[in-house]
């Protein structure tokens, strides 16, 4: 059978209902990110384009479409918490995804309880099953092949601390499944645990 292929051009569009791009590099872990304001304003993010980036030291980073309040705060403090979005906690992740201003403490928009790092200035999600505690070693600002710079940050944290609830941990080895960790899909509505799809939609732009 030959198969019949839809060929883009990104730079002309993708000609489709829905950008498949993110849907094809998926699914992707969530960067549930942590950080507070030179003020003391707590904010708490997810970020789709998330991942770890090596072992030795360990490096994640994400990357923001937008200078949003997470870049600023993290380029202002230098530090920030990763903390794994679990299916138990999917509400709660995606109340936190909400369009807010930076004097929202989306902790407490969420009703997630807080705890503080013990190696960085950063809150954690108490629920959360796993944190780190980062400290930032880059942040760069991405660029077209033309090199011309575009709106998009990309923010490198080597983790100097590590929280991992005991009982994710079995004869020494850590239970990845256990947690049930949700995953970003490529629709407007998907998340992906292990084995199972399922759909919420991001809340509502606020009303001016």
């Amino acid at each position: 059978m030959t198969t019949e292929w839809h060929f883009y051009e990104p730079a002309h569009g993708h000609g489709l209902a829905h950008d498949p791009l993110n849907a094809i590099v998926a699914p992707r872990p969530i960067g549930w990110i942590g950080s507070v304001s030179r003020d003391g304003v707590r904010n708490l993010a997810p970020y789709s384009f998330f991942n770890l980036l090596a072992y030795r030291p360990p490096l994640l980073g994400f990357s923001s479409q937008g200078w949003k309040d997470s870049v600023a705060n993290i380029a202002a403090t230098g530090v920030f918490t990763w903390n794994l979005a679990t299916r138990a906690l999917a509400e709660a992740m995606n109340a936190s995804s909400a369009a807010a201003g930076p004097e929202v403490d989306e902790f407490a928009l969420a009703g997630l309880a807080v705890t503080e790092g013990q190696m960085v200035a950063a809150p954690r999600v108490a629920a959360a099953p796993v944190s780190f505690e980062c400290r930032l070693t880059q942040l760069i600002r991405l660029e077209t092949k033309e090199g011309d710079p575009i709106d998009q940050w990309l923010v490198i944290g080597e983790a100097v601390g590590i929280h991992i609830d005991r009982a994710m941990i079995e004869d020494g080895v850590y239970q990845t499944a256990r947690a049930r960790p949700i995953l970003r899909g490529g629709g407007p509505t998907d998340y992906f645990e292990p084995g199972e799809c399922f759909h919420m939609r991001r809340p509502a732009p606020p009303q001016a």
